[in-house]
């Protein structure tokens, strides 16, 4: 199937090609796949002058094993005495870290982040999460530092000791979407003096006036959504007390 895995009769067909001396972008377009994907397979099996098809399918299946065995399983989530299932816990933890992944963030740092999120303590130390993910101190870092950055965890002292841990709270999307809306309006302005520099009657100028409008009400909607919740947690607060 074009696109997808290449197939021992893929392999046998690049066998034939490079025998009768073609090229890999040729060999490419016979099988509906980039030249690139011949190039990387012919390559790490072998080379043009000694490319065997049944060696180098054998040779994929091999290291495909090999992958497999050698990804860790995935770390278990302590249950607690609230009665959750730690499988359920776990897959959403996989598919919230999926999605985390989806939406730009890099996958070390949306394994970070899931994983303070299930914890209800929305706190936990580099040693935690280190034993959690079952990944290196220095990957933890590596992500906190990065998390930290955009605004989206925060360190604070273990009380009574000398650790830092990371936290998150309830305020941590409204500070992301605080930051989106700041670009969207940065958007909108450089857009309105693009279409003023432009001309707003030419297809380049009207292009940007198009643009600064959708950006001035989609930034409107947010500055609305986020006055309401502001207000929805002062009451949740007064409520409280």
């Amino acid at each position: 199937m074009p696109g997808g895995r290449l197939t021992n009769e893929d392999r046998q067909h690049i066998a034939t090609g490079l025998a009768e001396g073609l090229g890999y972008a040729e060999i490419g377009r016979r099988l509906e796949r980039p030249a690139s994907t011949i190039m990387r397979e012919v390559t790490r099996n072998g080379g043009p002058g000694d490319y065997r098809a049944d060696r180098a399918h054998e040779a994929t299946h091999h290291r495909a094993r090999r992958h497999k065995q050698a990804q860790p399983s995935a770390p278990p989530i302590p249950d607690s005495s609230y009665g959750r299932d730690p499988r359920a816990v776990q897959d959403f933890a996989e598919s919230f870290t999926a999605l985390l992944v989806q939406q730009g963030l890099p996958r070390m740092e949306a394994r970070v982040l899931a994983c303070l999120h299930i914890t209800d303590s929305g706190a936990l130390t580099a040693a935690d999460l280190v034993r959690q993910l079952r990944v290196s101190p220095a990957s933890v870092s590596h992500a906190v530092a990065f998390l930290e950055g955009q605004g989206m965890l925060r360190r604070e002292r273990v009380p009574g000791g000398r650790r830092e841990r990371y936290v998150i709270d309830d305020e941590i999307w409204l500070r992301n979407l605080l930051t989106s809306l700041q670009m969207s309006k940065a958007l909108a302005a450089e857009s309105q003096r693009a279409a003023e520099i432009l001309g707003a009657t030419t297809p380049a100028g009207a292009r940007f006036e198009s643009s600064a409008e959708l950006l001035l009400l989609v930034s409107a909607a947010f500055q609305q959504a986020l006055e309401q919740w502001r207000q929805t947690l002062d009451a949740r607060s007064a409520g409280q007390e």
